[in-house]
């Protein structure tokens, strides 16, 4: 089975609505507050990308679906506190810590955000991995879920499981969110671009014709 957060392409939710372009950035003075201190967080160096995701994505199912966006990031954010020891469960629900932490050092500095932020956190890695497919090929993904760990992380979404596509371009050797999720390694592998017709996807597409295209590595896929 799927995990709850694996919502794209189902049936039944009704209508996206996008944003209209005036809306401000944040829709409250707390959701700011939860993006900093998840990055802020982030920087103690404890955790990446993949294993933040994955957090969210392992809440309990009743959370996930009543939590709105933020209230996902601050829980999940909770949880790997713990969970690396960089906070107690006594110290979570006394909200005040116990003692000066031996994280205090890393402290992310104002003046240091913006230049950060900038510099990013870039994916791609060096490989051996020889790239199997070239820009035009045919292609089909496997069945979803993660070949490395039962029930775990997976960047190959439910909806494109075992579909029919052809590769756009190759994006170079970028770890495999897989294996980084699970603090396996990043197992570097290359990464392609791959177009599939919306009724490759869908039963029902409104535009049978459109297409969609979706970042995928290469042990998601298989040649055709």
């Amino acid at each position: 089975m799927s995990r709850v957060h694996d919502m794209g392409g189902r049936f039944g939710d009704g209508a996206v609505v996008p944003e209209a372009e005036d809306a401000p950035l944040f829709e409250e003075e707390w959701h700011a507050r939860a993006l900093a201190i998840t990055l802020a967080c982030g920087a103690l160096g404890h955790w990446n990308i993949d294993i933040s995701r994955h957090a969210r994505e392992k809440l309990a199912p009743r959370d996930y679906a009543k939590f709105t966006y933020y209230e996902k990031w601050t829980a999940a954010l909770a949880d790997l506190l713990v969970e690396t020891d960089l906070l107690s469960t006594d110290e979570f629900l006394a909200g005040a810590a116990k003692g000066k932490s031996p994280m205090a050092g890393r402290v992310w500095k104002a003046e240091a955000v913006a230049e950060g932020l900038a510099r990013g956190a870039p994916a791609d890695r060096q490989s051996d991995i020889p790239a199997q497919f070239k820009s035009g090929d045919p292609v089909q993904t496997r069945a979803a879920g993660n070949l490395l760990v039962d029930g775990g992380h997976t960047r190959l979404p439910g909806y494109a499981a075992k579909a029919k596509g052809y590769v756009v371009r190759l994006h170079g050797t970028h770890v495999l969110p897989d294996s980084a999720a699970h603090r396996l390694g990043d197992a570097a592998q290359p990464l392609y671009a791959v177009a599939f017709r919306a009724s490759e996807l869908w039963h029902a597409p409104e535009d049978p014709d459109d297409e969609v295209v979706l970042d995928l590595w290469q042990s998601y896929l298989m040649p055709l």
